[in-house]
């Protein structure tokens, strides 16, 4: 469960990868702080995704954590998510945002390059995300994610999210770039991890070594 008062500090934002089953991803909720759960489709069609959906969004925000659902409004508004996140044009995304920011966060990904980000923060999305689902299959952060989300901290007030790699130890080179969030999913969801130890040992890795925040 959550603390009532976040810490000061990079905190963690969950990805649910494919194939991972509700309960256990509701699990990991009870390892400690957790920001928000992002849901991508996973190749799910649109019936099985709100399903999914459903099952894993009271559970988290009972226990303090948001949930975005990736690429579609529709779900997002059916289940109540707390937001939407989005790949895609600066022109669809600032639609996006017009359209649903006031009922909810909206958040961009996609930038490979810092004027790509540049033109998406244009629009003032609620974060920004450095990194692509699926792909923390190695240990270490990818160095571009780190790279941008070290850049994008230092210059622009969005928020920022950054990918960390399939090793809980990654959180502390995110959580250096002065990052916001780090992302975690197979670090903390793939088979033989139990998803509550991990976040908590992510959690503790971040008390011990990130960066603290001005107020």
């Amino acid at each position: 469960m959550n603390d009532a008062t976040p810490p000061n500090r990079c905190r963690i934002v969950l990805i649910a990868p494919p194939g991972v089953p509700a309960a256990r991803i509701a699990t990991a909720f009870d390892g400690g702080d957790v920001a928000s759960l992002i849901l991508p489709e996973n190749g799910m069609d649109e019936a099985s995704f709100q399903a999914f959906a459903e099952q894993i969004v009271p559970t988290a925000q009972a226990a303090g954590v948001a949930v975005i659902i990736a690429g579609d409004t529709r779900i997002a508004g059916r289940v109540q998510a707390d937001g939407i996140h989005v790949e895609t044009s600066k022109a669809e995304l600032a639609e996006t945002i017009e359209h649903f920011q006031a009922k909810m966060m909206v958040g961009a990904g996609g930038a490979k390059k810092r004027d790509d980000a540049l033109e998406l923060g244009e629009v003032r999305p609620d974060y920004i995300f450095f990194g692509r689902f699926g792909y923390d299959n190695k240990p270490e952060p990818h160095p571009r994610n780190l790279s941008l989300g070290e850049w994008w901290a230092q210059m622009i007030q969005i928020p920022c999210i950054v990918m960390a790699g399939s090793d809980l130890a990654s959180v502390e080179e995110v959580a250096a770039t002065g990052a916001e969030f780090v992302a975690l999913s197979s670090a903390v969801f793939a088979d033989g991890v139990d998803p509550k130890t991990a976040v908590a040992r992510a959690n503790a890795l971040l008390d011990e070594t990130a960066p603290r925040f001005e107020d």
